[in-house]
């Protein structure tokens, strides 16, 4: 690994910052992008309060999805490339190409300056949404061989922009990839510890829950730790087998919104006071999603449970997921720690 250059795309983001730690205990040396270089100092202070000091074995360029400014100085030289940003709002934008279009673009021009800089392999970070929705409700379960479909009556744009975005990046690499390999990661709803205040969508459930819901909606969803999600880019990185496949990252079965409220009560004492542990109707919520907007995302998944399997990231790649339990807990552990559970 020594000598090894990686870039990993926004890395600010949840996802980006345990690969990028990942990285460098393994002994690569990194590059990341940010859209503005004034975010270095604030990565550079999460990775230490993480136990990093990256020093020089860390640098920063800054690049936007949206532009094609930076991105070739980024690229160049390096071995591979994890290019894990891409937009994930807390409520439905009001048009949904404000979502689609920078990942669709985002994915493209990383793909195109990857191939002309001679990167050996770009692992893509997709998601579950471009496998498992817009399809009726039905007792199966989701693989790899599973798309979205974007014409589905229940599909939102956050779904839509993952799924046009990496269907994109294969008909790229089909069309114009040359030498370029390329392989994604599809991540169900992503837990773990957190580093700093600027987490994910899928975290601030916890973090929501620990402050205090007046209930829980009738959800279920897939639940996989961070560190997991980041060791598996890694293994699609850098393992021969994993050139032009797509990887489920799902620890097991799908964990419903109430139990997860339960684990918290039963083992975090007075730290979850706060927690509710009584189901709101769903007529509650559709009434409430006409004065807010973040329940309008919910409403198709109300009742709605969906299973996936990681049989091909562990069969093919070794890959060895921690427990939703644990995942759940790391994140409520580490929101505590970091103060952003109110008292």
């Amino acid at each position: 690994m020594d000598g090894k250059l990686v870039l990993v795309t926004g890395g600010s983001g949840f996802i980006a910052e345990h690969c990028i730690i990942q990285l460098l205990e393994a002994g690569y040396t990194v590059r990341t992008t940010v859209r503005s270089l004034k975010r270095e100092v604030e990565v550079r202070a999460t990775l230490k309060a993480a136990g990093i000091d990256a020093g020089n074995k860390l640098s920063f360029f800054a690049a936007d999805l949206m532009s094609d400014a930076g991105w070739a100085e980024a690229v160049a030289g390096c071995d591979y490339v994890l290019h894990v940003a891409s937009p994930f709002p807390a409520a439905a934008p009001k048009d949904e190409n404000e979502l689609i279009v920078p990942a669709r673009e985002g994915a493209l021009r990383v793909l195109r300056a990857s191939r002309d800089a001679g990167v050996k392999r770009v692992v893509l970070t997709s998601s579950f949404a471009a496998i498992g929705y817009g399809h009726p409700k039905a007792d199966r379960v989701f693989t790899e061989k599973d798309w979205s479909n974007l014409n589905g009556t229940e599909m939102g744009a956050y779904a839509k922009s993952k799924t046009i975005a990496e269907k994109a990046a294969w008909d790229f690499m089909a069309r114009e990839g040359g030498k370029l390999e390329l392989a994604t990661v599809n991540p169900v709803g992503v837990f773990g510890p957190v580093l700093s205040a600027d987490h994910s969508t899928s975290t601030e459930i916890v973090q929501r829950l620990l402050n205090g819901f007046p209930g829980v909606p009738r959800l279920s969803f897939g639940v996989v730790d961070v560190r997991d999600v980041a060791d598996l880019h890694i293994r699609a990185m850098i393992n021969p087998a994993a050139q032009g496949e797509r990887f489920l990252a799902v620890a097991g079965e799908s964990m419903a919104f109430i139990d997860m409220a339960r684990l918290l009560k039963a083992r975090l004492g007075d730290a979850a006071q706060k927690v509710p542990t009584r189901v709101i109707p769903d007529w509650i919520l559709r009434f409430g999603s006409l004065f807010d907007t973040s329940l309008k995302m919910i409403l198709p998944e109300l009742g709605n449970v969906k299973s996936a399997s990681n049989e091909k990231a562990k069969r093919v790649l070794g890959w060895k997921p921690r427990t939703n339990e644990e995942s759940v807990l790391a994140t409520a552990e580490s929101l505590i720690r970091l103060g952003l559970v109110k008292k």
